[in-house]
């Protein structure tokens, strides 16, 4: 097996600066990570709500609130019902994604969003005013549909958009939103719970509306990339706008690479089953890989089901949501760690600190856990000391992730990809993502009922590995542009036996030097 390389230097430095045009164009895609991030932080916060399980999951309201003898600590929160309603929405979204290749490709990415954020709006309005389980699931359908679109084309966008010199620091802004989002529901969380009226919960789920309709006059607002403009036969105003978003008129020869991109692109009738061609293996590789490995972190078990997870382990309810707010914060303030260093260190760097971090830190939680409840999970509050000793290992775990795996696996995947095989890469990475993120969401409450505090020793297994395969597998992808990518596979041990130059890449050289020459 080949050793891991870091390639730093691409064939060629575009000209070009940051704009304020581009910074506040990507702020504003970036803003799809809200309605993400919200629906991740407000899930796990409603379903810790005694008044919101006694009138949906009357069953697991009688556990929580030791009315059935002999309930397990771990087991209390086991429902097939109450998984369905956090998972439905990563099953809709794993659809959804695949539709969204075709509009991001055909109308264009912000076309996408738009449509995303729109759907989303319509589940946030029926989540508000459920009033039993199915309207409840027919809610987060179509939150997961819009997510769908919205995680597919954003990324995308982003890493079109943003000069190459800054694209790590720009792409990150999507993670970023997305802890916001997190925090935001949290704190929701917090002061709905504290409502006399009961109806907590009910506007919990209805303020999603609010970061949808923020995103829906965010995408109304934004410009199609030039990428897009290229690949819709725009060429005019792709090369107008090219040269608005990198301030300088001297942009020739990246719009030229554009071209020959898109002219290459055109000749692919059939973008999902070219991935499977030898020369896309690292990038097929890649795109399924790392939203496996990111998943099965355990970052979502802390984020989405957090509340649920404190309370199991032991913290009051007020108690189990302040400490999601603690981590919510973390996750916010780490993000923007990684959004200062990413273009400075690279990304192979905070990978790998990154799992180490959360592997150590995985491994604290498993003996703490382990220490207090064995495996029959002793019921009782943890005393002050112990749990403060929990929360600060969970709060490392999860600066860790929001430095390393979080932001990174949205960012890699979406600038290896060259433009024939972008959106449908992107939709497989979306559909990866969005597979192991409900399978964790179906399987989570099952597993710690039988596995108990052993289920942190089988997600920093993965850890472990997923920090083994970065080392081996993934070159340093800093300060390349986004269209000269593919000479990182050509100079990497492992990978280059798979991309050596074939016919197309002959072609793509032909027609770069015919539009040069023209």
């Amino acid at each position: 097996m080949a050793g891991g390389v870091i390639i730093t230097k691409g064939d060629k430095a575009y000209p070009g600066k940051l704009t304020c045009k581009v910074f506040v164009t990507c702020i504003v895609a970036a803003m799809a990570g809200l309605i993400f991030g919200y629906d991740i932080g407000i899930s796990g916060g409603v379903t810790s709500m005694p008044q919101f399980l006694e009138k949906f999951f009357p069953e697991v309201y009688k556990k929580e609130q030791n009315m059935v003898a002999g309930t397990n600590q771990y087991c209390k929160f086991d429902d097939a019902i109450l998984t369905m309603f956090t998972s439905s929405l990563y099953l809709a979204a794993l659809f959804a994604s695949l539709i969204a290749s075709y509009v991001t490709r055909w109308l264009g990415r912000k076309s996408s969003m738009l449509f995303g954020g729109s759907l989303f709006l319509a589940g946030a309005i029926i989540n508000g005013c459920a009033h039993n389980v199915a309207m409840l699931i027919a809610g987060r359908i179509l939150l997961g549909c819009g997510i769908g679109f919205a995680n597919q084309s954003a990324p995308v966008y982003l890493s079109e958009m943003a000069p190459y010199k800054y694209r790590g620091a720009l792409n990150m802004c999507f993670q970023l939103f997305i802890t916001i989002g997190i925090l935001a529901a949290n704190l929701i969380n917090y002061g709905t719970s504290q409502l006399k009226s009961g109806n907590g919960w009910r506007i919990s789920l209805g303020c999603a509306a609010i970061p949808a309709v923020i995103f829906i006059f965010g995408s109304l607002c934004l410009p199609d990339t030039p990428n897009s403009l290229i690949e819709r036969g725009k060429q005019d105003e792709a090369l107008k706008r090219l040269r608005e978003i990198r301030g300088i008129d001297d942009v020739e020869e990246e719009f030229n690479d554009l071209i020959a991109a898109s002219v290459a692109a055109k000749k692919i009738e059939y973008p999902f089953s070219n991935l499977l061609r030898r020369k896309y293996r690292p990038h097929l590789t890649m795109v399924t890989l790392i939203p496996f490995f990111q998943q099965l972190t355990g970052m979502n078990v802390f984020m989405f089901y957090a509340p649920v997870l404190f309370k199991t382990i032991g913290f009051g309810n007020s108690a189990s949501l302040m400490s999601a707010v603690i981590t919510g914060i973390v996750n916010a303030v780490a993000t923007l760690v990684s959004i200062l260093t990413v273009d400075r260190f690279g990304r192979r760097g905070l990978f790998i600190e990154g799992g180490i971090q959360m592997f150590v830190c995985q491994i604290i939680v498993t003996i703490c856990i382990g220490l207090k409840f064995g495996v029959n999970g002793n019921p009782g509050e943890l005393p002050k000391w112990y749990a403060m000793i929990v929360v600060i290992a969970i709060c490392f775990y999860v600066a860790a992730f929001a430095w390393s795996w979080g932001p990174l696996g949205w960012l890699v995947p979406s600038e290896i990809l060259p433009l024939e095989v972008r959106s449908a890469g992107q939709s497989i990475n979306v559909c990866m993502n969005m597979i192991f993120t409900f399978f964790i969401a179906e399987t989570f409450l099952k597993m710690l009922c039988k596995m108990k505090f052993g289920l942190f020793i089988f997600f920093s297994g993965f850890v472990f590995v997923m920090t083994i395969f970065i080392i081996k597998f993934l070159p340093e992808t800093k300060g390349i542009p986004i269209e000269e990518m593919s000479g990182i596979w050509k100079e990497h041990p492992y990978w280059k036996k798979f991309v050596d130059d074939d016919d197309q890449d002959v072609e793509i050289t032909d027609q770069k030097k015919k539009i040069g020459d023209a």
